[in-house]
């Protein structure tokens, strides 16, 4: 099984928080549709990735916003898509949404697309910390989305929320998780406001404009999450999502579990098990570079080092674990070596051939894989 990604970098406005590579000039829509179609045609990157007998299980539109293409577009990017890969029939096929992109008409035009789950980024549902974000949508629009999207026939929906707002308080966070939950959607994404450096917010911060919330308030929401969530009927199956029996996200646990993908689009990465390559974080480069038959893009082959930090960094995010028979000897030596104090401290637990995170290891994870990994 392999899975695609395509990068949709456009957005109507920037939203302050944002690292991912998005740009606001949607008059170039229609020329990097083009672009990312040719891609799909002369794509040989990875041999592996190329051959006849690949089976397509995902299919991914994350950005940016894809629900800033039009209808046409987005039926060229799929018509596409089914005549050059081999698309399983009971494939996933996500495309991410604005709450206020799904109009009636929007709505309508997804049910005669090949999409049958939605990501929606809700980040909140007071209306003052969506204006903070600088998101497009308010918080009464969430719901109407979730409803449009199910009179459409959308039967696998997904949001994501944000806690440690500024000034937000425990209260605040948990009528959030109440309004998520009414929602009654499969899957849920929810992620700790970060300050990623270049971002206005990240300027806010600086300039003593707003402050980060209270690590212990931080992370007591976190556990909170975690309770109401799992006592909901959710299973927490990564560090960030939650899903109803049935309804991981396929794609996203390809890249936890290691299952090669392909990256179409400006900034796209792919990945075959033996070499990583992206595209260049520039749209005019990116489709000069597929326009004119010469795309631009850069590769690294994967060290054994390499593989070993990235099945660290990616497994241990998943309820599952590190599973230790994927490594080598040395490897495993080493890993249990450098895991021996978390797990004297009970922030990892070894069960069998697995090393996972405990309750409390999860909140502190980044420290953990990155003392696990190799320098």
């Amino acid at each position: 099984m392999a899975g695609i990604y395509i990068h949709i970098p456009f957005c109507k406005t920037r939203c302050v928080y944002c690292g991912f590579y998005s740009t606001t000039l949607l008059q170039w829509r229609q020329r990097y549709v083009d672009a990312v179609c040719r891609e799909m045609e002369m794509r040989d990157f990875h041999p592996s990735l190329s051959e006849e007998g690949v089976r397509w299980d995902t299919v991914y539109l994350g950005g940016g916003t894809p629900s800033q293409l039009t209808v046409a577009q987005l039926h060229q990017l799929f018509d596409t898509i089914y005549n050059i890969y081999k698309v399983e029939a009971d494939a996933e096929v996500t495309m991410e949404c604005n709450p206020d992109d799904v109009t009636p008409d929007f709505a309508e035009a997804l049910s005669r697309l090949p999409v049958n789950r939605v990501s929606m980024g809700a980040q909140t549902f007071n209306d003052e910390r969506l204006h903070l974000l600088h998101r497009r949508h308010t918080a009464g629009q969430i719901p109407v989305a979730v409803r449009r999207l199910r009179d459409a026939g959308i039967r696998n929906i997904s949001i994501d929320l944000m806690f440690g707002f500024p000034h937000e308080t425990i209260d605040d966070w948990h009528d959030d998780i109440e309004q998520a939950l009414a929602l009654d959607v499969e899957h849920l994404s929810a992620y700790s406001l970060m300050y990623e450096e270049g971002t206005p917010l990240f300027q806010l911060l600086e300039q003593g404009r707003i402050s980060e919330v209270d690590e212990e308030l931080s992370r007591q929401m976190y556990y909170d999450l975690i309770d109401r969530l799992t006592a909901a009927g959710y299973e927490h199956y990564e560090i960030s999502n939650f899903a109803r029996q049935g309804y991981r996200s396929r794609h996203n646990s390809s890249y936890w579990n290691q299952t090669p993908y392909l990256g179409l689009g400006a900034a796209a990465h792919s990945y075959d098990g033996r070499c990583r390559r992206w595209n260049v974080d520039d749209i005019e480069r990116y489709m000069a570079g597929m326009e004119n038959d010469h795309p631009a893009f850069e590769q690294e082959i994967i060290d054994d080092n390499t593989r070993y930090n990235d099945i660290v960094m990616t497994a241990l995010r998943t309820c599952e674990g590190l599973n230790l028979g994927l490594l080598t000897a040395a490897q495993q030596s080493y890993c249990l070596q450098q895991a021996q104090r978390y797990l004297t401290d009970g922030l990892l637990v070894h069960e069998k051939s697995h090393l996972r995170l405990s309750r409390r290891g999860l909140y502190v994870s980044d420290m953990i894989m990155s003392d696990l990994m190799l320098v």
